[in-house]
């Protein structure tokens, strides 16, 4: 069964063509720049072989129809023709308390997911745009939803309420919902089956480490506390959000900058996080090189990143009553080892040493904690869109 995973945001298209039985990845590429000039397609075959396609992307419609093309070119293409595909499973980030698991699209689906487009503005209505396309494209193909806040959906009431007027939650359903779902599903179970535990009786803290970054607490297979809450703001510091910060602030910014809220938030997400404190970069890559060279915000930027990814961790220990594993993933999860170094190092609370030598890998599953350690730590590689594509397959094989 072929399944193609569409994952859009406001002006980007990430795709993945699966043959689902055999996991086996036959295409995948992105479209930058939607609706802005220099629009460009990469693709990649099954083999590896990268082709390039400039071409205005005014909208998603036309993106999704250059992908579809890509497929099904006659040279560079993965399949003959659009029949080939069996389903297609679409990341949406926002399910709020109506989807818990991934769900095939219907119209009921699509009203209840514009419903949550005002908790995850930029993101619900691009996934919708791909929706609508792929249907159009494709009507007689199954679609399935899969939603970045559903693994989250099993935290108890204590771990998710806000303490705010409860009328805010029973009016405005304002409480902690947590995103990046399919990839600490995903870890979570990959680091139960790297390390022979088994999955539903552990303790497992995953640390999705981003330009986006939130960590959960995954007690016997079902999470019971994630750091990010009713938006992506919350939480750990990030590339360029804020993070976690004492909300009077906005008050307090408001009257001294001569600032409205839309225009502070603005600068929470996109002019905050370790780019705020340094001055010089989102990238830890930019952060590592101005700190070496004796740039002392971009110093205290790393600091305090790691600083905020430490005390997440200590407080997850303490939720689930102690913790089996701690596994690293995303882009600086993944890569960054100095900024895991940081972490780990002041992990030694939990009985965990970090190991040098094994700490200098990049992108391939290890454990970076020394064998006597308590506690071990883990880098593992993450893959939503193969979470969307199981999903998808299981849905689409029950029809």
């Amino acid at each position: 069964m072929n399944v193609l995973v569409i994952n859009c945001g406001s002006s980007s298209l990430k795709f993945q063509l699966f043959n689902a039985d055999t996991e086996k990845v036959l295409a995948s590429g992105i479209c930058d720049r939607i609706g802005i000039e220099g629009s460009v397609l990469n693709y990649k075959d099954s083999e590896g072989k990268k082709t390039e396609k400039k071409e205005p992307m005014p909208n998603h419609t036309k993106a999704i129809e250059m992908v579809l093309e890509a497929l099904t070119d006659k040279q560079n293409g993965a399949i003959s023709s659009l029949e080939d595909i069996r389903a297609v499973g679409h990341r949406v980030v926002h399910g709020g308390e109506f989807f818990k698991e991934s769900v095939l699209i219907n119209d009921t689906v699509l009203t209840h997911i514009k419903e949550c487009s005002d908790l995850a503005p930029l993101h619900n209505p691009a996934n919708l745009m791909g929706i609508d396309v792929c249907r159009q494209k494709m009507p007689n193909t199954p679609m399935v939803a899969v939603f970045d806040t559903a693994f989250h959906q099993t935290m108890p009431p204590q771990a998710y309420v806000y303490g705010v007027p409860y009328e805010w939650y029973e009016k405005h359903k304002v409480r902690r919902y947590g995103f990046h779902g399919t990839s600490h599903k995903y870890v979570s179970q990959k680091t139960a089956e790297f390390l022979g535990l088994h999955y539903h009786n552990s303790k497992i803290i995953v640390c999705h480490l981003g330009n986006g970054s939130s960590i959960s607490a995954v007690k016997n297979g079902r999470c019971v506390d994630t750091s990010m809450g009713l938006t992506p703001l919350e939480g750990l510091i990030m590339g360029t959000r804020s993070g976690d910060l004492d909300p009077a602030i906005l008050e307090y910014i408001s009257k001294r900058e001569d600032l409205d809220i839309q225009s502070i938030l603005n600068m929470l997400n996109k002019k905050s996080g370790v780019l705020g404190i340094s001055g010089v970069s989102s990238d830890f890559r930019d952060l590592l090189d101005a700190d070496l060279g004796g740039n002392e915000r971009a110093k205290l930027a790393r600091l305090a990143f790691a600083y905020r990814v430490m005390k997440y961790v200590g407080a997850y220990c303490a939720a689930m009553n102690g913790v089996d594993a701690v596994s690293f993933c995303a882009g600086v999860g993944e890569n960054a080892k100095f900024i895991r170094g940081m972490i780990v190092r002041q992990l030694e609370f939990l009985g965990v040493e970090l190991d040098e030598e094994a700490n200098n890998i990049c992108g391939q599953e290890a454990i970076i904690s020394t064998p006597d350690s308590k506690v071990k730590v883990c880098v593992i590689p993450t893959n939503e869109e193969l979470v969307i594509a199981r999903d998808t397959k299981a849905i689409a094989s029950q029809l």
